[in-house]
């Protein structure tokens, strides 16, 4: 007798399973928040303006695929409170197809936690759907007071921030090597549970107030549940017009926007929120019999621009390091526009055209054949140096975009939406080593993947030309 064996079910690509977070954590976030509605909408405006307003950016985005992209990119932000905390996110983002990529020490800045960017790393999965998650793990050993940093401490080990069926179906996928399309579904909604708001306190009010004294983000970390989702971030393509614009929606924005300044050739990442919300809070006090507020979650926007190579992030960091330590950035409109004065200014030392970029060698881009090339090669063999193959209209570049953060943005932000704009430093260093034991992962490095990225489309472009394996002048 013959026997069958049921055929085992398709799994879900990463992608999907992303896509599927991305969209139940937007509609969760706009349920919980609603001025987060009212950005999203703003920003739609301002981007289909842009897009019809400017052919040629449209034309640029739609090659790069990047255009489709544009509407469903987001990236949220989490702060967690232990090691073991860390661990298991790297392992629920891995299920979405999301790994770590960079290290962030915010201390320098005033912000007592260290952090590195989840996000798809292969290009093509970065056009099905971009989410980034800013996740950052709270330093305990930067809380001065002993006593406090061991209640701290003690509170954080009880709590459990991921459902037992979320823990259960990331075992399965590591196990099984993905998910079925209802696991993918039930992962999902239980994974959303670790991001939701929790209006009640896990601590006394007067934990709280001392925990806040110590620093707010503290407070914000110890006090709840879990790791609420604290803003998501909609991406447009004039973050000047968005923030011009906000109060027209009742929105009001923070004082500057936080990066480089407006440019023709835009670079890295610009962003800019609105203020945090003041919530209602129930304490532990009582069963809940004493309330007050709290103040975390905002809703953000960002702008992103090309990738900059390690010689362009040193002229980068260099300039707006200068005006940082000379014009102080305050929640005044006058403060506020004598620093965006002063940005423009400094910044006319980073060149700002694409061939400039290119050629010093400053940003990275991705190359490809043009139909002219491809015609070309039909005929002959071309040259083997790529900035011959440029100057002939064989060889086209558009920039790669920036898919990370930057560390004295975030602290600005983080900043902002605590309170205050103050600049305090901790007193202490870096601690990566500790951060990866935590995560139980490698952070990737970015510029690595940059120029992976852009070394993989010139060697795809020069084949398409008919150059494969051939000796090549060095691209910058």
């Amino acid at each position: 007798m013959i026997r069958s064996f049921p055929m085992p079910q398709a799994f879900v690509s990463p992608d999907r399973i992303r896509s599927l977070f991305t969209e139940a954590m937007s509609q969760m976030y706009r349920a919980e928040v609603p001025q987060y509605g009212t950005l999203i909408e703003l920003v739609a405006d301002v981007n289909a303006g842009c897009l019809e307003n400017d052919p040629n950016l449209r034309d640029r985005l739609a090659q790069a695929g990047e255009l489709e992209r544009i509407d469903v990119e987001r990236h949220g932000a989490i702060r967690l409170g232990t090691a073991d905390e860390l661990f298991t996110i790297r392992r629920l983002f891995a299920v979405m197809g999301m790994q770590p990529v960079g290290y962030y020490d915010l201390s320098v800045a005033g912000v007592p936690v260290h952090s590195t960017s989840f996000r798809p790393i292969d290009e093509a999965a970065l056009n099905v759907n971009p989410f980034r998650v800013f996740t950052s793990l709270l330093r305990l050993e930067l809380i001065e007071d002993e006593g406090l940093r061991g209640e701290a401490e003690a509170i954080l080990a009880k709590r459990r921030i991921y459902t037992p069926r979320a823990v259960t179906l990331i075992e399965r996928h590591e196990q099984n090597g993905g998910l079925t399309d209802a696991e993918a579904t039930e992962f999902v909604a239980e994974a959303l549970e670790t991001f939701r708001w929790h209006g009640e306190a896990t601590v006394s009010a007067d934990t709280y107030k001392r925990l806040h004294d110590a620093h707010r983000l503290i407070a914000d970390v110890v006090s709840f549940k879990g790791p609420h989702i604290n803003h998501l971030t909609p991406r447009t393509l004039d973050i000047d017009a968005v923030q011009a614009r906000m109060p027209e929606r009742g929105i009001t924005p923070k004082a500057v926007i936080e990066g480089p300044p407006r440019r023709h050739c835009d670079i890295l990442l610009r962003q800019t929120s609105f203020k945090a919300l003041e919530e209602t809070i129930a304490f532990s006090d009582d069963d809940g019999a004493i309330q007050g507020t709290h103040t975390a979650r905002f809703g953000e926007i960002e702008q992103r621009g090309v990738a900059l190579t390690a010689k362009g992030r040193e002229l980068y960091d260099q300039l707006l390091a200068s005006v940082r330590g000379e014009v102080q950035v305050g929640a005044g409109g006058a403060k506020a526009g004598a620093y965006d004065d002063e940005l423009a200014a400094r910044f006319k030392a980073l060149p700002d055209s694409w061939g400039e970029l290119r050629n010093e060698g400053l940003a990275f881009f991705r190359y490809a054949a043009t139909p002219a090339g491809i015609a070309a090669a039909a005929g002959s063999r071309l040259s083997s140096d790529p900035e011959a193959l440029i100057a002939k209209g064989y060889l086209a570049f558009t920039p790669i975009v920036y898919e990370d953060f930057l560390p004295v943005s975030a602290a600005g932000i983080f900043q902002s939406n605590l309170g205050t704009d103050q600049q305090q430093n901790y007193a202490t260093h870096s601690n990566r080593d500790a951060f990866e034991a935590a995560l139980g992962a490698t952070v990737q490095d970015e510029l690595a993947l940059y120029a992976e990225r852009q070394a993989a489309s010139l060697d795809s472009a020069l084949a398409a030309l008919g150059l494969a394996g051939l000796p090549l002048k060095t691209v910058a």
